[in-house]
């Protein structure tokens, strides 16, 4: 019954987004309003993605996980009953707030979940940056020293980055996109965020952004100092060149780059998800065919037998999978 799916898209203002994600992929965004994220897949309450194409248009990726989980999912593991991943494209116009996610230790002490993430840097001004983890040297006590006198952001690691740059952010480490940054990034299901600085910048409301002082100490890791950006190469893979970005428990991602008009056949049953970067490509399970172009996802359940991608020419894009490891 299920196919390559593709999801309508929800868009989320941000003070801090703009609206970059028309100008480079075409997105339908709503008028006059800075849009910083774009969900293209996601299972969350009061945000759950639409099914764009098929039969099944219309339903959702709830209702897929209530009454067709396991031909979704095949072996995948889930948390709370939820789809497993949770997939943005970022528009940071400006910085976004200096920020951590609880890990699984302190997550449900905290009241919030654990959030694995990583960022692929799609688009970079000249000049853009990451602030991830921690100066070395930092302590507990100077982060909350400065912390107390506004110059928390002297504490974090900066890290200069360019289109094809990428970066895994654990559960505990700090960080903040910088300004000038297009971003797709995969992460866990989750949507907890503590903030612990916010450049004294102002909410739509022109009031103050809450901050989580006491939350987020509880959940830095003190011990993360100046990780760098994921360092693997590529291999030749026939016409293909491949970049594995991302092997843990929570997700899978590799970066796919042709060399020539190709096509790629996966007869494993086994949850899939496309994200494309540049140029496009087809997915295809031998009855439906789901053209993609840049900025686009597909959604290929565990439950077909035979699929393929038909990449064109200089195409890059995302191949991301479900843990390694774990199943449902």
């Amino acid at each position: 019954m299920l196919y390559p799916l593709t999801f309508k898209p929800i868009f989320k203002e941000r003070i801090w987004g703009g609206r970059t994600l028309q100008a480079l992929y075409g997105k339908d965004l709503p008028p006059g309003i800075p849009v910083g994220e774009s969900w293209e897949i996601s299972d969350r309450p009061g945000d759950v993605s639409v099914i764009a194409n098929g039969p099944l248009a219309g339903k959702d990726l709830r209702w897929l996980m209530e009454t067709h989980r396991d031909e979704l999912l095949g072996g995948a593991r889930t948390e709370k009953g939820l789809f497993p991943l949770l997939i943005k494209i970022l528009d940071a116009r400006e910085k976004l707030s200096l920020q951590v996610h609880p890990p699984a230790a302190k997550a449900a002490e905290l009241g919030g979940d654990p959030k694995t993430e990583i960022w692929y840097i799609a688009h970079a001004e000249p000049g853009a940056e990451l602030y991830v983890g921690l100066k070395c040297g930092v302590t507990r006590s100077d982060f909350e020293r400065h912390i107390q006198d506004g110059t928390v952001a002297d504490c974090f690691h900066r890290v200069p980055v360019k289109a094809g740059d990428c970066m895994f952010l654990p559960s505990g480490r700090v960080h903040a996109i910088g300004a000038g940054l297009v971003i797709f990034e995969i992460q866990q299901n989750s949507d907890t965020t503590y903030r612990v600085f916010d450049w004294n910048r102002l909410g739509a409301d022109g009031k103050p952004r809450q901050l989580h002082i006491a939350e987020s100490l509880a959940s830095i890791d003190f011990d993360d100092f100046e990780p760098g950006l994921v360092n693997s190469e590529f291999a030749s893979a026939g016409r293909f060149k491949i970049r594995p970005l991302a092997r843990n428990n929570l997700f899978t991602v590799d970066l796919f780059r042709a060399l020539a008009e190709e096509t790629i056949t996966f007869r494993q049953r086994q949850l899939k998800i496309v994200g494309v970067l540049e140029k496009g490509l087809a997915v295809s399970d031998g009855e439906v065919t789901v053209p993609l172009k840049p900025g686009e996802f597909c959604l290929i359940p565990a439950s077909l037998a035979r699929s393929e991608i038909r990449a064109a020419m200089d195409s890059r894009f995302l191949l991301i999978g479900p843990g390694v490891g774990h199943s449902a």
